[in-house]
């Protein structure tokens, strides 16, 4: 019993001595005991190594003091791939840690990796969409098509970054790299995809050619989960994408175009879906759906709508009988400003 408190409380020196950039503890505690190496520290307990790089306490952007850590502990028995390069899939899920992710390849992490198995390197900027880390793999040699039926994740790159729970203006850019770089997508969809890569003037082409695009629904784009939020876009037409993604500029086109402010989605078997576009404007985390939402409710859309939706993620089984205001409220997030506005607009649960 003693020795495994010993071991527990000498982990927990070394984590506060990399939280700290105390270079000088951390070799004198991993000098003193090598098996410190492999101590159960950082994401999925990665390692020691994985929680450096990540740079996480303190959310900063790597110091000299903490890529020269980096560098200690590869020199002296750190295993650079360990949990699958976990190092380096944690340093790239921000743009600011390029600098560690420059040392991890020189000194050997591999760009096409599978961290535990399942998940490609690539895919860490693609799930938090960051272009620059993104760019950087690509450049160093990760391939975007790196689809696998057999993994947890079985898509490509650009698959990973469509079905991004995150919600940010950097998609359309993520896309674009990806693009360029030859990526392939199950999503190949071209208005749905214009419009997420932002190329409105494509979209406004596609609607040229076919009018009563802003009418279709689309049962193949299976993509659009965020927050704790299960619903997806399945079945829905190019407002509820643009609704989904906070885009203002396409949601006002599309009903320029003719789109119907309250298109429902295709609803299942069981009959959960049937959702209108603002469904998806309203629960969006930290309010990024307001814009749209304003828009919406500014062109018609019905509040008293009333539809069964999936519920929570962490409740895979739940679906919930509700209108916008009662599935907003079940996605806090921000200042809850999309309920507030609801509410304003004398909206009823």
């Amino acid at each position: 019993m003693a020795t495994r408190v010993d071991a527990t409380d000498e982990i927990g020196q070394l984590k506060q001595a990399i939280d700290s950039n105390d270079l000088a503890r951390v070799k004198a505690l991993m000098t003193r005991n090598p098996g410190l190496h492999g101590a159960p520290i950082g994401y999925n307990n990665n390692g020691p190594l994985t929680w450096v790089a990540e740079c996480r306490v303190p959310w900063a952007p790597p110091t000299p003091e903490r890529l020269t850590m980096a560098e200690w502990m590869i020199d002296n028995g750190s295993d650079i791939h360990q949990g699958g390069d976990g190092p380096l899939m944690r340093a790239a899920l921000v743009d600011y840690r390029i600098p560690m992710m420059e040392l991890l390849v020189a000194r050997g992490a591999d760009v096409n990796a599978l961290w535990n198995g399942y998940f490609p390197i690539i895919f860490a900027p693609c799930e938090t969409v960051q272009p620059a880390p993104l760019k950087w793999l690509l450049e160093h040699g990760a391939n975007p098509n790196c689809a696998d039926p057999k993994r947890k994740y079985p898509g490509t790159a650009l698959d990973q970054v469509i079905a991004s729970y995150g919600r940010t203006t950097r998609l359309a850019e993520c896309i674009e790299i990806l693009l360029a770089a030859g990526g392939e997508t199950r999503y190949n969809v071209p208005p749905v995809l214009d419009l997420l890569r932002g190329r409105l003037d494509l979209l406004s082409a596609h609607l040229d050619d076919d009018p009563a695009l802003v009418h279709r629904r689309f049962p193949e784009i299976d993509f659009g989960m965020t927050g704790a939020r299960r619903l997806t876009l399945q079945g829905g037409t190019l407002l509820h994408v643009a609704a989904e993604y906070g885009n203002v500029e396409a949601a006002k086109l599309l009903l320029d175009r003719g789109a119907d402010v309250n298109a429902r989605a295709v609803a299942d078997d069981a009959g959960i879906g049937g959702q209108t576009p603002i469904f998806h404007a309203v629960t969006q985390y930290e309010d990024w759906g307001l814009p749209v939402a304003r828009l919406l409710l500014d062109r018609g859309a019905d509040l008293s709508v009333r539809v069964k939706l999936p519920g929570h993620y962490e409740r895979p089984e739940e679906t919930v009988e509700c209108t916008p205001l009662g599935y907003a409220r079940l996605f806090p997030g921000g200042e809850n400003r999309c309920v507030a506005l609801l509410t304003e607009r004398s909206a009823i649960e």
